[in-house]
């Protein structure tokens, strides 16, 4: 309904156009409102305080001018002017409950208006160092993703999902003598972690397994490993941090050197394990990816000389010290940025501008990048990157996931302040994990309450949506038990002699699903769409604690029925964008 009355309305404001008594080229933005008070009818516009200063006419002149000139549609019973120069509009008995019928004939096709007209995305999300398992925070960061694609797609983009391996660099060196630190204690050597090694546990069962699937291959005593290595420090401070870099660095070049080749094949090991353990979380998470993508193959591949030459070609970089500098300066960014260091080694960042660039080379129009809010620092780096190396810059977007903290509940597996996604999963379930996540912006701050996510009660959210859903069925449940009829043509036949007020709130609910589904695309804000499920749910459960669903009277029961049965295809279709389950029964 409020497509028809853009429709008109653009037709109106063409005529005063053509009249004169608008400039030619004003063209002003459509808005309408669905307004509170029945009296005022079912829309209003303020189009015509928008055109009076272009018109040099008083707002109620130029409403009474559009008035006039809006196109006749049976769908309106009439138009008044109210107050300084709004339009109200009055629908027909019929067209309030329009929404209904497109529901029920397709209630999909609904709730996904094509925005996005085939624009090609790539959204890269989670993208976590695979040297250990998920946190609650990449959970945020992996449900926000997820449920994006799933609402892009549904509104007429072409999505491509990627996760971005760190497969390469310094991290993956810690990974690797931190296993075999531990796979040397597994075969009988008594060793000393180092205080920047990774001492969790998952790193003892990587060693483990090492050891079951290669044996002694690797083996060396431990204190012929330590032979030249600098020493470790127990202290804190500045001193004692160099100290520590210093000898997890110098271990990791002690291993390399006696292990050889054998160095690669025990550091794939333990990524693949670790990969293996993430992939495993997520998919039962219910997230998956189209693609995932090696950093290292960016090395290896050339991309990231190919990413530098370009750069020197268009005149971007320049030398200071031994060390290759892009001018991200002059494009944005607070400082330049260092892309190969004067030893030779490509920085990070390289790899990440080299990333980026891969991806404007497959053809897409949008680059959408889900990352953790403490990088938010590092989006203008990219971005100038990016805008030096295409000129398009402007199709680089972040979204930044803020962090996560826990308050009340136990955790049955928590191990000090460390909480793996597959526990907190574990803890409150897939469906309410994902959506309490999903209940907030993202750039907002988020206390996951976990016994409120495990209670079975009005205040949990996820509960009170699916609770409303399986409400619906049990109902069409008990109207086949007891033999009733339901006839949903009928039902929609029967709606418009129906006049009460909570039956209106809720159809307005419906009808405003499409806007709600468009307007969270186009914020990439899923958040948006579990307040209007809550918003729908809300008024449904006031609707059937205060209406008798399967009553006598047979052109009632049509009508509520048939209502209800909108709202269950609703919450089912809302629900499945973010990824939440819609059960039968609860």
């Amino acid at each position: 309904m409020k497509h028809a009355l853009e429709t008109l309305l653009a037709a109106a404001l063409d005529t005063l156009r053509q009249d004169g008594l608008l400039p030619a080229d004003f063209q002003p933005t459509l808005q309408f409102e669905r307004t509170r008070d029945p009296a005022h009818g079912d829309w209003a516009s303020n189009i015509a305080l928008m055109s009076a200063k272009a018109a040099g006419k008083p707002p109620r002149v130029i409403a009474q001018a559009i008035i006039d000139a809006l196109p006749a549609n049976d769908a309106i019973s009439r138009v008044e002017l109210a107050g300084p120069g709004f339009i109200n509009f009055f629908l027909n008995a019929g067209s309030r409950f329009a929404a209904i019928e497109h529901i029920l004939k397709d209630a999909q096709a609904y709730g996904s208006p094509n925005i996005g007209n085939g624009q090609r995305v790539l959204l890269e999300y989670v993208s976590a160092n695979p040297t250990g398992p998920m946190h609650v925070g990449h959970g945020r960061g992996a449900a926000y993703g997820s449920a994006l694609a799933s609402l892009l797609r549904a509104t007429g983009y072409v999505v491509d999902t990627e996760y971005y391996v760190n497969d390469a660099g310094r991290q993956t060196d810690v990974l690797a003598v931190s296993v075999y630190l531990r796979y040397l204690e597994a075969l009988g050597e008594t060793v000393a972690i180092p205080s920047r090694a990774y001492p969790a546990e998952y790193i003892i069962e990587c060693a483990q397994a090492l050891v079951a699937r290669d044996g002694r291959a690797y083996f060396l005593p431990y204190a012929e490993l330590m032979t030249g290595v600098l020493p470790d420090s127990a202290d804190d401070g500045d001193e004692a941090k160099a100290i520590k870099e210093a000898h997890i660095d110098s271990l990791i070049a002690r291993v390399q050197e006696v292990l050889g080749a054998g160095y690669r094949t025990l550091q794939d090991f333990a990524l693949d394990t670790q990969l293996a353990a993430i992939k495993t979380t997520l998919a039962a998470f219910n997230v998956s990816f189209d693609a995932w993508f090696s950093e290292r193959s960016l090395a290896e591949s050339g991309a990231i000389d190919l990413a530098i030459s370009r750069l020197r070609e268009r005149g971007h970089v320049y030398d200071k010290n031994g060390a290759l500098w892009l001018r991200t300066s002059a494009l944005g960014d607070e400082k330049d940025r260092c892309m190969v260091r004067d030893n030779g080694v490509h920085t990070y960042f390289a790899a990440d501008v080299a990333y980026h660039l891969n991806k404007l080379d497959r053809g897409y129009d949008v680059l959408i990048d889900v990352w953790g809010a403490d990088h938010h620092g590092y989006i203008a780096r990219v971005r100038a990157a990016i805008e030096a190396l295409t000129g398009e810059g402007d199709k680089f977007v972040v979204a930044l996931i803020q962090f996560v903290t826990l308050s009340s509940g136990r955790m049955g597996k928590r191990s000090g302040n460390f909480v793996t996604l597959s526990q907190l999963i574990e803890e409150a379930g897939n469906d309410a994990t994902r959506f309490f996540y999903l209940s907030r912006a993202p750039e907002q701050h988020l206390e996951f309450d976990i016994d409120l996510a495990r209670s079975q009660s009005a205040e949990n959210p996820v509960y009170y949506l699916q609770y409303a859903h399986a409400r619906i069925a049990s109902i069409f449940r008990e109207c086949a038990t007891r033999d009733l009829s339901f006839d949903a043509a009928a039902g929609l036949s029967a709606l418009p002699s129906l006049a009460d007020a909570g039956l209106t709130e809720l159809v307005k609910r419906l009808d405003a699903w499409p806007d709600a589904v468009t307007n969270a695309a186009r914020q990439q804000a899923p958040h948006q769409l579990a307040f209007a499920l809550r918003e729908l749910a809300q008024e449904f459960h006031s609707y059937y604690n205060t209406n008798k669903m399967l009553v006598d009277d047979s052109s009632l029961r049509h009508a509520r029925l048939t209502v209800s049965l909108a709202v269950q295809k609703v919450l089912a279709h809302g629900l499945g964008l973010l990824g939440v389950a819609a059960p039968e029964r609860m």
